[in-house]
């Protein structure tokens, strides 16, 4: 499920988990593109939301367990949010998340919305289901994705709606390049992003997409959503004038990354079934050029 365009802190001073797990990150932003007062919040918002993830996505816990865990994660949050004591259990998210709460005034709606994304996620993943039409898909991407995009425009102080609709469009088109970039992973761990109202359309049968099947059929099929996703990116990437400074720069970057994991989707023919693409070195180089001409 993987909150989608994070920020990577490296510098910031956090409390370690107890058991770290080594993520992959799409679009990594070097720190100091970060204004130095906004990193020790966007570093509590990051953490809180990459362990409810973890919560939710790694290890062999059963679902039920997982479920569990999200609930006393939602009661931690709302228990800081109503200025009581956290459980304990993961002092290394809710400790450095209770000051910046107060200081940032952070919107605990956005934060909520994320588990439950995550809890939706569990769910679908335990039930093997999918999704009906692209309505729910993107209802989904607005509760796992938007709050992300929500929450830095907060701390940036940048609330108007113009602004807002074009940070979910970012957010939501990098769910969803996340989601077309790792179909040959995610469909063999039972999650499944491609509708049920898209696969009709296109002529492809969950049997294909179980089998990992590059059929052409699918092909059409996860082009069109990579066209939708590209269309929707182009939508928001505005806003990167709408911000000051470091932050409008950060942006840039990160809408650069998901265009560029969309160029070498497009580069496979689509085969997102049988090879996940993924961004090299050089490919920093090409995204700052871009980035520059925005």
């Amino acid at each position: 499920m993987r909150p989608h365009a994070w920020v990577t802190i490296p510098g910031v001073n956090t409390h370690p988990a107890p058991q770290p797990i080594a993520h992959y990150e799409n679009f990594p932003v070097a720190s100091w593109l970060c204004p130095p007062r906004l990193r020790a919040p966007i570093a509590a918002i990051y953490h809180y939301a990459r362990t409810a993830d973890d919560i939710a996505d790694e290890g062999d816990a059963p679902a039920p367990q997982r479920l569990d865990d999200l609930a006393a994660y939602r009661a931690d949050l709302l228990a800081l949010a109503a200025g009581q004591p956290h459980s304990g259990r993961w002092p290394q998210v809710f400790d450095p998340l209770r000051p910046m709460l107060q200081a940032f005034h952070l919107p605990v709606p956005l934060l909520a919305d994320l588990l439950d994304a995550f809890t939706q996620d569990v769910r679908k993943t335990r039930d093997q289901s999918g999704y009906a039409d692209q309505a729910e898909l993107l209802d989904y991407c607005r509760r796992s994705a938007n709050p992300v995009g929500r929450l830095l425009l907060h701390l940036y102080g940048v609330q108007d709606e113009t602004a807002l609709t074009q940070s979910d469009a970012i957010c939501t088109a990098l769910q969803l390049i996340n989601f077309w970039q790792d179909l040959s992973r995610d469909i063999p761990r039972g999650r499944h992003y491609l509708t049920d109202a898209d696969c009709q359309a296109f002529g492809v049968t969950r049997a294909d997409l179980q089998a990992l099947q590059q059929t052409p059929n699918a092909t059409q099929l996860i082009a069109a959503q990579a066209h939708m996703a590209r269309a929707m990116m182009k939508k928001g990437a505005r806003l990167v004038h709408r911000l000051p400074g470091r932050a409008g720069w950060e942006l840039r970057l990160v809408v650069q990354g998901g265009l560029r994991i969309l160029d070498k989707i497009e580069a496979l023919d689509y085969a997102t079934l049988q090879t996940r693409p993924t961004l090299k070195p050089w490919d920093g180089a090409v995204m700052l050029w871009r980035a520059l001409w925005m």
